[in-house]
């Protein structure tokens, strides 16, 4: 199972959008959520300790964040659904 996190500064708005557009996405792939745990915080509840395998996170904020063993996906735009697309297939192909 692959654990996605997306992180915003307020962990309110963006990110949870984020969250609700890449369980379309992996939806869409196939895949379920035996497959992939995603869920959204802010900058200041996120630790590279929780154990994330991808944290996903707008350009803006991709500096102030450690992935620890993970890896970080900037987006662009954070609401571009495309955008999160293309990195998802990047992550995810092989798996369906």
């Amino acid at each position: 199972m692959k654990k996605i996190c997306t992180v915003c500064g307020q962990g309110l708005g963006s990110s949870l959008i984020v969250e609700m557009n890449i369980k379309n996405v992996i939806s869409e792939l196939g895949l379920t959520d035996n497959d992939v745990q995603v869920t959204h915080k802010n900058l200041n509840s996120y630790s590279p300790s929780d154990g994330f395998d991808y944290i996903i996170c707008g350009i803006d904020l991709a500096d102030s964040i450690d992935a620890g063993s993970g890896q970080k996906i900037a987006l662009e735009n954070l609401l571009n659904v495309d955008e999160l697309k293309s990195k998802l297939l990047e992550i995810f192909k092989g798996d369906k």
